[in-house]
């Protein structure tokens, strides 16, 4: 044996030794390395440990791993609808969309008529959360989604209306941790509509910072209805509380304290739930704000010296001080629902019509949907579409299957409401004029001015896409990092570092599979990695396998190379947040095609959807890694993530006029993308309206191609409409019945393309005088159409 080899093995077992025989890892490593994180890692408070811990973990998890099971995601099946979830459908929200006129709800009424009111408590919209044995309709989450959603595509009034008492608020709560008592009395009166709920959480003070809120309740005695009783003296300033101004019982959140030890020894017991009728005294309602001109009913509540018993208290006296954690557990689901459901409301709606639109609507005496820029345009709106809804269905079949969970619930409400924007957007763009002059022939104009407001609520989109998806996501899904700073916070010296070593040794094991693994992939561009699915698909799978790998790994790194103060680095963990996210974008997206059938038909709308999310996840990988906090590691990182240059390309526009084409005619890929929107069937509807029109202008094409053939070879030579049809008629290009099409058609068009205008009461703009009063109207709402 050479003295060579003797020195290698020398050193082989001086490395090896100490890290697999666990009494010397503990004693020459694991304690060293347990008291620098004890230095470096940030002590974390008791709502930012409840955050944290709120919720659960689910395919977010898997692509966390580097190594994605992807059993996880396509055995996890679809909530089919009950046939009285279908009924409910077809029926009670289906007259509901029928009964509300939007423009009247926002401009005349500015607020939900009377007969809407009264229908949506009669039919139990306000219950569909709550059990059968309390009175509610007991929906699964997916029907309540789908509910959301078909009303959001009529009327943002009546999504948020319904949305508000069967999201985050006093059913929710009560049904989770309220007491037997509470669920008796409450439960059935909410499901009844005879309690209308509110929530109150948001003050001037503490909007995003929700944990800071400043209002307080104070143990003590008082009298109460005759007697004397123990209970909270609560003061508070609430605003944006959507029903606030017609809430009977108002939900809120306070910070509670017992000065006095009442209860307990602790004076501080942390922020609590309670339930306030608001008919007692010194609590105001009724004030309202107006979001954006939209007419939901929303507004700011005060309390003043208001006495409410100790069993008013979600929970009663064992819910004290627990509120913070019942919040945080119910938004961790409640984000996954309610406007995830209103983007893809707004999003198929403008799919559906503003594809019709683009080809009905004609400049250039050719359809505007020939254009190649609009046609671009088309494709957005379609493929984000496509990838919304299979976002949507997921998360909400994930929560179905009782998950809460909070990482997958911040991806959808962040990039669904933020692709809706883009959506809506580009619709407004390609209706124009049209889309800008409100009436009752805009389809869009409200959803426009209501986009901010998905955009700011439910934890605002800056916040939620820096603070919570990638910080919260690396510290739940990780194997390893929970365990980790729950040993460093570990009073009991020999507990932590036992927990310790079996986490930092398990996390060493796993950054370096996951290196390797990403090396591997990244080196052969992830081809050599295995697929569940067969055939052009399959490609898709192999890169997530490939981008997990690398994400997993550049996660660990980045967490050794930036530490405690990542939740500083707001663009670095915003960048790592999208990254995650157009991931679980892709998935979403391959889960839906799955489930549909792999339907041939619809496979542009899929490679366009995992193309655009490929894409940018690529282009924040680049963001990532040219501002690298340590730059050469940014350099090298680059190399060893990118070894061939990037490998992920922006959508073809080959793929982009295949997605545009899908929603600019009838066809069935139209109706699948856009399924379970309300769609008039009355021609007086402006919706309804270009359904037909877009059936007459489709059936005219033809003749008017015959009309140009003949105008191009010279055969007609009329200039006039009318001449050219007379002509072409009486050199038999076309017959009567094809005039009649063409006629019906040109009616239709110009009556789609009307833009709605009113007679001025005050000032003739071309003359600058006052309007003769025998031209004014009596309704000055009256559309006016040349």
């Amino acid at each position: 044996i050479s003295f060579l080899s003797v020195l290698l093995w020398l050193l082989f077992l001086v490395i090896v030794l100490p890290l697999s025989v666990t009494p010397l890892r503990k004693s020459f490593i694991s304690i060293k390395v347990l008291e620098i994180y004890r230095k470096i890692m940030p002590a974390i408070s008791q709502t930012e440990r409840e955050a944290l811990e709120a919720g659960n973990v689910w395919w977010d998890k898997e692509l966390f791993s580097g190594k994605p099971n992807w059993d996880v995601l396509l055995d996890a099946p679809i909530t089919t609808l009950s046939p009285d979830e279908r009924a409910f459908l077809d029926g009670p929200v289906e007259e509901l969309c029928r009964l509300v006129d939007d423009w009247k709800t926002t401009r005349e009424n500015q607020g939900l008529s009377e007969d809407a009111w009264e229908f949506i408590k009669v039919n139990g919209f306000f219950g569909m959360i709550i059990p059968k044995k309390y009175g509610g309709l007991e929906f699964s989450v997916q029907t309540h989604s789908l509910v959301i959603q078909k009303l959001a595509s009529r009327s943002i009034t009546a999504a948020v209306t319904v949305m508000v008492p069967n999201s985050l608020g006093p059913a929710e709560l009560i049904l989770n941790y309220g007491t037997e008592d509470q669920k008796n009395f409450y439960l059935p009166r909410l499901a009844r509509g005879e309690e209308i709920p509110c929530f109150a959480l948001t003050g001037p003070e503490a909007g995003s910072d929700a944990s800071s809120i400043p209002d307080t309740g104070i143990i003590c005695k008082k009298e109460f209805n005759g007697e004397e009783r123990l209970g909270v003296l609560l003061n508070w300033e609430k605003r944006y509380i959507t029903l606030g101004p017609v809430a009977t019982v108002l939900g809120l959140a306070f910070k509670l304290y017992d000065p006095n030890h009442l209860i307990g020894e602790k004076e501080s017991l942390g922020i609590t739930c309670a339930l306030i009728p608001t008919e007692l005294e010194g609590v105001s309602i009724g004030e309202r704000h107006l979001p954006l001109d939209s007419a939901f009913l929303t507004g700011p509540t005060y309390g003043k010296d208001v006495f409410i018993p100790i069993e008013a208290v979600i929970g009663g006296q064992n819910g004290c001080g627990k509120g913070w954690g019942m919040l945080m557990e119910c938004l961790a689901a409640g984000r996954s629902i309610s406007l995830p459901a209103l983007s893809c409301g707004a999003s198929k709606l403008v799919s559906r019509y503003i594809g019709g639109y683009s080809r009905i609507r004609k400049q250039f005496k050719i359809s505007i949907a020939k254009f190649e820029g609009v046609e671009e345009v088309l494709a957005r709106i379609a493929g984000n579409t496509y990838i919304m809804e299979g976002a949507r269905t997921l998360t909400a079949s994930a929560v179905d299957l009782g998950n809460k969970p909070s990482v997958i619930s911040a991806i959808v409400k962040y990039n669904l409401t933020e692709r809706m924007r883009g959506v809506v957007n580009d619709g407004m763009d390609i209706q124009g004029g049209a889309g800008i002059c409100l009436g009752p022939q805009n389809i869009l104009g409200r959803a426009y001015e209501s986009v901010p407001i998905s955009i700011t609520v439910e934890g605002a989109n800056i916040l939620t896409r820096t603070f919570i998806i990638f910080n919260q996501g690396i510290i739940r899904c990780h194997p390893y990092l929970l365990q980790e700073m729950s040993s460093v916070h570990n009073q009991n010296r020999t507990e932590a570092l036992i927990e310790f070593d079996q986490a930092f040794f398990g996390h060493l094991g796993f950054a370096t599979s996951n290196f390797v693994r990403a090396l591997v992939m990244n080196l052969t561009g992830g081809r050599l990695t295995l697929s569940p699915v067969k055939g052009k698909v399959a490609k898709y799978y192999q890169q997530i396998n490939r981008l997990s790998a690398s994400f997993a790994f550049l996660s660990d790194l980045t967490l050794l190379v930036v530490g405690g103060g990542l939740k500083r680095k707001e663009k670095l963990s915003g960048r790592l947040a999208d990254v995650l996210s157009q991931m679980y974008l892709v998935t979403a997206a391959l889960k839906k095609y799955e489930n549909d059938g792999r339907l041939e038909e619809d496979f542009p709308l899929l490679k366009w959807s995992c193309d655009d999310a490929l894409y940018k996840a690529q282009t924040q990988l680049e963001g990532i890694l040219e501002n690298y906090p340590i730059p050469v590691v940014g350099k090298i990182l680059s190399y060893f993530i990118f070894p061939f240059g990037r490998p992920f390309k922006q959508v073809s526009d080959r793929n982009g006029r295949s997605v545009a084409s899908t929603i600019t005619g009838p066809s069935e890929v139209r109706n699948r993308l856009t399924h379970g929107i309300y769609i008039p069937k009355d021609n007086e509807e402006a919706a309804g309206l270009l359904e037909t029109a877009l059936d007459a202008v489709v059936a005219a094409e033809d003749v008017e191609e015959k009309i140009k053939r003949a105008i191009k070879l010279g055969k007609i030579t009329s200039q006039n409409k009318e001449e050219i049809r007379e002509e072409a008629v009486k050199k038999e290009i076309i017959n009567q019945d094809e005039v009649k099409i063409l006629v019906r058609a040109e009616s239709l068009r110009r009556n789609v393309i009307a833009v709605d205008s009113f007679f001025s009461e005050k000032i003739n703009v071309k003359s600058n005088k006052q309007v003769p009063e025998e031209q004014e109207t009596s309704d000055p709402t009256k559309n006016i159409q040349s």
